[in-house]
């Protein structure tokens, strides 16, 4: 087996795991979790908003890691952390115990994607490294679309659910340790990346799109819930959706390739911002408006961090786990402002106005360019 197809098949399984169950997950289930232990709306906001906290700082510390250690520890460290985090929510008996076991779970998507960048790196072909990269990325998808099929089988029951996800984290910790090339780190840490254009640039686009993200991360469960009368059936089917269309991430490479980075990121930030209109604006039309709105939001999303993978890499090329990291980074600084802003407007303001808000912010994602510095070096 190539290095390309081992590393990718271990990376796209690592990420699908510790982002779709450990992170994406709790909003799937967020409506069973709220009846069963009476979290509410802005204290819903508030935990989601700690998974992006926890997950902020675990991503500076994985790029720091990286660099020391090398790729095959803070990998299998992902895996482990993600599944003690799935395990603590799966048993947990009060809203505060959930918040820690949440806070827990969400770092590990933090951990585990410098690792894959560096892995890349180090034992891909470069003209193999963007498109493995993000198809490593679509692993999102791919544990999305999982965890909504596995809601829609075991009905209600979220913790089970949270059980099993906990066990097949820890199997891949051990997959991890065996498929990860054994190259270890440098021993010292590079420091705070340089703030050049396209890094501050970056850092202004990822921010937004991860601040607009969560009006369906952390509350398309609760739409369908609440205004379809859906349950856990119709969030399921919505998470299925949105996973099924973040396949298309794996496209990034290939149309950042063909069509240009600032060109690809302008088209699916304003299907992103459609898709959150669809959703959150369309329920009153009927189930069809708003699986198609989750479909193009997956798609959107997971096309979007793969732009934001792939700018981050060029603008930093010897430091592939720190350019990763800026990126995804500064989407969960976002993600953490955006989670309980949104809760609060929809405690406040209402629905429409808090969806018309955050479909505005992916849109104005789009005045932040890559330009020519990271576009020569995709030339």
């Amino acid at each position: 087996m190539s290095s390309a197809l081992r590393i990718g098949a271990t990376g796209f399984a690592l990420i699908a795991v510790c982002y779709g169950f450990a992170r994406f997950a709790f909003g799937l289930f967020l409506p069973q979790i709220d009846s069963e232990l009476g979290l509410g709306t802005s204290l819903s906001g508030v935990i989601s908003g700690g998974s992006f906290a926890g997950y902020c700082v675990a991503i500076v510390a994985s790029a720091i890691l990286t660099e020391r250690l090398g790729a095959r520890a803070v990998a299998v460290g992902a895996a482990l952390v993600a599944s003690i985090g799935m395990a603590g929510i799966a048993l947990a008996p009060s809203p505060l115990i959930l918040a820690i076991a949440v806070v827990v779970a969400g770092s590990s998507t933090g951990l585990a994607s410098p690792p894959m960048a560096a892995a890349v790196a180090a034992a891909v072909s470069k003209g193999r490294q963007d498109l493995t990269n993000t198809v490593i990325n679509a692993g999102v998808s791919a544990g999305v679309a999982l965890s909504g099929a596995i809601a829609l089988a075991i009905t209600g029951q979220w913790r089970l659910a949270f059980g099993a996800f906990a066990a097949v984290a820890l199997l891949l910790a051990i997959a991890a340790a065996i498929a990860l090339p054994a190259a270890s780190g440098s021993g010292r840490s590079g420091g705070l990346p340089p703030m050049t254009g396209p890094v501050l640039r970056l850092i202004s686009a990822s921010f937004l799109m991860g601040t607009a993200s969560t009006a369906l991360w952390s509350f398309g469960g609760q739409f369908v819930a609440s205004q379809l009368d859906w349950g856990s059936t119709g969030t399921g089917l919505l998470w299925t959706c949105i996973g099924v269309g973040g396949l298309v991430g794996a496209l990034a490479g290939t149309l950042v390739g063909k069509f240009g980075l600032d060109c690809v990121h302008w088209a699916f930030l304003g299907l992103m911002a459609a898709s959150i209109l669809s959703v959150g604006l369309g329920l009153g039309l009927g189930p069809v408006p708003t699986l198609v709105g989750g479909t193009i939001f997956g798609a959107a999303y997971v096309m979007l961090t793969g732009v934001y993978l792939i700018w981050g890499t060029h603008a930093l090329p010897g430091r592939p786990a720190t350019g990763l990291m800026v990126g995804f980074l500064t989407i969960a600084v976002g993600q953490t402002v955006g989670a309980p802003l949104f809760g609060f407007l929809m405690a406040g303001p209402g629905v429409e106005f808090a969806v018309i808000c955050f479909a505005a912010v992916a849109l104005f994602s789009g005045a932040f360019r890559a330009r020519s510095a990271v576009d020569s070096a995709l030339a």
